[in-house]
């Protein structure tokens, strides 16, 4: 399937296909849906095979930040934008001032921040050529690492009540020990839950054995690991045919976008008996910061909302036991049913 096959599948609004000749900027721009308000996601830079898989990378991430948004109560819709290149060594200052100008041709429909590859200094940068910039992390008050780790340690909680075991009995497998995943860790530990880590950067894994206590596991082995929770905080996709006859726990819950290769294998898991938070209700933490940007609460009041996010998951999966049905279905239903009665002109309320 090529990458505007799947913009026409998932129903996207825009895709814009950005070409800079003088600075080399090559990117994808995809908004989803403007229902709720303007499309809000972050700018990533990475190397990709090929500029359709960059597209493909974009568009699915768009689609997650709309239900993103949507479960979460918020006035705003999903997008995302890819730059291609190597950020170590592709990123100058003319390719950002090319980028940042074409977010601002787009008149404020795609509002945009952080993600890998793109920092909170290349943002401060580029705010000297476009306005559409938010959701930038610490310099602004809030650090939304630490909201995202917030949402899912509340998910992780709130799966636990489900499941009937105390959280400092509890054992999680967490993968990725970068900004999120680390303080996911550092935030379970201090509640006395026993951790497994691993991550592809040995030394990450190392220092968070040293530091919390936790026992490593290689990178490949991590889906064999009998647990009550495997948490996936790094990459996409690593849930598949492939991993999912691998794992031994009982719930899947972690900040990773796109967890799911296909959405078959959120049925996969439901055949299995593993109870699947969906990525987007958990992850929504990061996003919440777009409240204090926009002057709705204080930095407490994000914070408060972050920790409700246990709450929304709770709602979903109660909805999905009651149903027999995969908790990732009814999670996108509650979506696509506000996103309805906002088309509508009417209330389209929030969940939990």
């Amino acid at each position: 399937m090529t990458a505007l096959d799947l913009a026409q599948r998932l129903g996207h609004e825009a895709v814009h296909y950005v070409h800079d000749r003088a600075s080399g900027l090559r990117a994808v721009i995809a908004i989803h849906d403007t229902t709720l308000g303007p499309a809000i996601g972050g700018t990533r830079m990475r190397l990709y095979p090929s500029l359709d898989e960059a597209a493909i990378d974009a568009l699915r991430l768009a689609r997650g930040m709309t239900y993103k948004a949507a479960m979460a109560g918020m006035r705003c819709g999903g997008g995302k934008a890819v730059i291609l290149g190597d950020p170590g060594r592709d990123k100058t200052p003319a390719l950002l001032e090319a980028y940042a100008r074409a977010v601002e041709s787009l008149g404020g429909r795609f509002y945009t921040g952080c993600d890998m590859g793109v920092s909170v200094d290349d943002l401060v940068f580029m705010r000297a050529f476009t306005r559409h910039l938010g959701h930038t992390g610490a310099e602004g008050g809030l650090d939304t690492s630490d909201l995202a780790a917030i949402g899912t340690f509340s998910s992780i909680e709130a799966v636990a009540r489900l499941l009937g075991v105390p959280l400092a009995g509890l054992h999680v497998v967490i993968q990725g020990l970068g900004q999120v995943g680390l303080r996911v860790a550092r935030q379970l530990a201090a509640a006395g839950v026993r951790l497994t880590v691993t991550d592809v950067d040995a030394d990450r894994t190392e220092a968070a054995v040293r530091e919390l206590g936790a026992t490593a596991v290689d990178p490949e082995a991590v889906y064999d690991v009998s647990a009550d929770v495997f948490s996936p905080n790094a990459g996409g996709s690593v849930l598949s045919a492939t991993t999912i006859p691998r794992l031994r726990c009982r719930a899947v819950v972690g900040a990773a976008n796109e967890q799911l290769a296909t959405p078959a294998d959120g049925e996969a898991l439901h055949a299995r008996g593993i109870l699947y938070a969906p990525d987007y209700v958990v992850n929504a933490g990061g996003l919440l910061s777009v409240l204090w940007e926009r002057g709705e609460t204080d930095v407490d009041g994000v914070v408060a909302r972050t920790r409700q996010i246990g709450h929304i998951l709770t709602a979903v999966l109660e909805r999905a036991r009651a149903s027999g049905r995969p908790p990732h279905r009814v999670a996108d239903e509650l979506v696509e049913q506000r996103l309805l009665a906002a088309r509508a002109g009417q209330d389209p309320g929030r969940v939990g």
